[in-house]
C-alpha cells in the first residue's frame, strides 16, 4: 500500500473554465493518482468533481475530490486559476491589484497545509502573480512556477507551421518575457527541423520571410486570446493542456525546455522580475533557466517587457 507522500497528487485552486479543463486534462492523460478541486464556490467545485468522476470509466484510476485546502496536503504541485477573469477590453495587466490580493490569500491557505509544494500559478497577469506568490509563500524561487509564454510559444510555433505547411512539432521557436503585450518572439532562434526559418521559407515553402509576415504572426499571437474573449468570453482549452504540459515535467522529471515564468537571477542582468525564458523543468521545479543569447533587438524587447511587469508590480498597494 501505497503512503499519501508517494502518491501523485495534484490540488487545483479555482474551478472555473480554467481550473476543470486543466483538471480534466491532466486525469485524461494519466498523470496523477489523487486530484483535489477547491473553489470558492464548493458546489461549483462537486459539481466539476462529480462530472469528472464520471470520466474513470475511460480513464487509469483517479481520487478526486472536492472541498477546502486541506486537500492540498500532501500535493506535489498545487495549481492556482483562481481570480478576476480577463474581461473584453481588459488587458493582463490591468487585473495586477483584485488578483494579487487573491493570490496572496490563496497561498497563505496553501501554505498553512502544505509547507513545501510546487506552486504552478496560471491566474493572470500570471508573471505578477508569480512574484507575489513567491513572496508570500517564502519557497525558493524554483519552487514557484509561473505558466508563462508556454502558451504563446505554442501558437506562435502554429502559425509558423501553418504558414510554413510543416507540422507544427517540427518547429523550434520560443516567446519569452511577459504573458501579455510587451512578450518578445525570439526569431533569431527560430528553426524548423534544425534549419533557420528564413532559409527553410526560402529553399522548402516557396514563401519569403518578409516582415510583413513577421508582424502579421506576433499581432496574431498577442491577439488570440483578446480575439477568443471576444469571441466565446474565456480561452481554456490550450492553456489546461500547456499547464498539464508543465505538470507531466515536473511528476515524471522530464526536464523539459519549457518557457514558464520563474524569477531572474541575474540572467540578462534582471533581478526581481517573474517572466518566461526557455527553463529545464522537472521533479525539483525550474532546475536551470537557459538564458542564450537574443538578438540586438530581441534583448533591448526583453529588457523593457521587464521593465513593464516590474513597474506594475510595483504600483501595486501592499
Amino acid at each position: 500500500m501505497q503512503s499519501a507522500a508517494s502518491l501523485t497528487k495534484v490540488a487545483v485552486v479555482g474551478a472555473g473554465m480554467v481550473g476543470a479543463t486543466t483538471a480534466y486534462s491532466i486525469i485524461s492523460k494519466g498523470l496523477v493518482q489523487e486530484l483535489g478541486l477547491i473553489d470558492a464556490n464548493p458546489d461549483r467545485a462537486m459539481g466539476e468533481a462529480m462530472d469528472l468522476k464520471h470520466c474513470l470509466a475511460f480513464t487509469d484510476p483517479v481520487d478526486i475530490r472536492a472541498g477546502g485546502y486541506e486537500l492540498c496536503k500532501d500535493a506535489q504541485i498545487v495549481i492556482v486559476t483562481a481570480g478576476a477573469a480577463q474581461k473584453e477590453g481588459e488587458t493582463r495587466l490591468d487585473l495586477c491589484a483584485k488578483n494579487s490580493r487573491i493570490m496572496r490569500s490563496i497561498v497563505r491557505e496553501v501554505m498553512a497545509h502544505n509547507p513545501y509544494p510546487i506552486l504552478l500559478i496560471v491566474s493572470n497577469p500570471v508573471d505578477v502573480l508569480t512574484r507575489a506568490a513567491l513572496e508570500e509563500s517564502g519557497l525558493p524561487p524554483e519552487r514557484v512556477i509561473g505558466s508563462g509564454t508556454v502558451l504563446d510559444t505554442a501558437r506562435f510555433r502554429f502559425l509558423i507551421a501553418n504558414h510554413c505547411r510543416v507540422d507544427v512539432r517540427n518547429v523550434h521557436g520560443y516567446v519569452i518575457g511577459e504573458h501579455g503585450d510587451s512578450e518578445v518572439f525570439v526569431w533569431s532562434r527560430l528553426n524548423i527541423g534544425g534549419v533557420a526559418f528564413d532559409q527553410y521559407c526560402r529553399d522548402f515553402c516557396a514563401r519569403a520571410a518578409c516582415g510583413g509576415v513577421r508582424e502579421e504572426i506576433e499581432q496574431d499571437v498577442r491577439n488570440s486570446a483578446y480575439q477568443i474573449i471576444q469571441m466565446k468570453g474565456a480561452t481554456y482549452y490550450a492553456v489546461s493542456l500547456a499547464v498539464a504540459r508543465i505538470v507531466k515535467s515536473i511528476l515524471r522529471n522530464q526536464r523539459s525546455v519549457l518557457t514558464v515564468s520563474t524569477q531572474m537571477r541575474g540572467q540578462f542582468g534582471l533581478q526581481d522580475v517573474c517572466l518566461s525564458l526557455p527553463c529545464l523543468v522537472g521533479s525539483a521545479g525550474v532546475e536551470a533557466i537557459i538564458d542564450s543569447p537574443l538578438g540586438e533587438s530581441e534583448e533591448a524587447a526583453l529588457l523593457r517587457s521587464a521593465r513593464t511587469l516590474k513597474e506594475a508590480f510595483d504600483a501595486i498597494e501592499p
